[in-house]
């Protein structure tokens, strides 16, 4: 019984892990790589309040997960990065859609937490 209860608490953690992993990967797939993807919408300043919304918990859950490889300390203040520009962005702040387009850098995520 013990070993059961052990078993399906590994599993559960194994699990969960895996799937705060997703996230980000989501996020990715869904919010930035599309031709008509919502960072692109926000870099142009064209995206509407309800798709801020949308970005900004995406970029949420996002802070949430651990990054595959990198300092989760750092993942944290980048995502902040984007959930601070996001919010300028829906208060209409003139700083907003520059921070975003400073923030929402690629390379520079791709280059210190992305996996194989």
């Amino acid at each position: 019984m013990k070993k059961t209860a052990l078993a399906l608490l590994l599993t559960a953690i194994g699990i969960g892990s895996a799937a705060a992993d997703d996230v980000i990967k989501d996020v990715m797939k869904k919010y930035h790589k599309p031709e008509d993807a919502l960072c692109k919408k926000v870099g142009k300043g064209e995206a509407t309040s309800a798709d801020l919304s949308t970005l900004l918990k995406a970029y949420e859950d996002m802070k949430g997960a651990t990054p595959p490889k990198g300092d989760k300390a750092v993942w944290a203040e980048k995502c902040d990065a984007l959930i601070s520009a996001v919010k300028k962005v829906q208060s209409k702040d003139a700083s907003g859609v520059s921070d975003f387009k400073k923030a929402v850098n690629c390379k520079a995520c791709h280059d210190g937490f992305k996996g194989k």
